[in-house]
């Protein structure tokens, strides 16, 4: 069953499409991963349904009560960044310290020492 999304089909429909145009018009980041997405001569490079197409997301999802057309709750995202998002709200605080060092397995120590490994 379709749910009903007041910024697609309802009342704020008209104010969602106007502010999605402000923030395609001046956003080139996405919101969620940071990374750009591309243009091409002022238009977007990827079209829908591609991956890396541009999308409106919703900061605080509208499931979660957020404002299905308030500018201050759309930002520019990538398709795939937002379906992995989906209804998730991330909140960023800057009283966690962050870690500056990064391990990787490849850093890790090796348990074994394949090279002197005898059947």
């Amino acid at each position: 069953m379709a749910r009903y999304r007041p910024d697609k089909d309802g009342t704020h429909r008209a104010t969602f499409e106007a502010n999605k145009k402000k923030i395609f018009a001046t956003q080139e980041i996405c919101g969620i991963c940071g990374r750009p997405v591309e243009k091409e001569n002022g238009q977007f490079k990827y079209k829908y349904p591609h991956p890396l197409s541009p999308c409106i997301d919703h900061i605080i999802p509208i499931d979660k009560g957020g404002h299905p057309s308030d500018l201050n709750n759309m930002q520019l995202a990538h398709l795939a960044c937002n379906r992995d998002k989906s209804d998730k709200i991330f909140i960023t605080n800057k009283n966690i310290p962050v870690p500056t060092e990064v391990t990787t397995n490849t850093e890790l120590p090796l348990t074994i020492d394949w090279m002197n490994f005898n059947n």
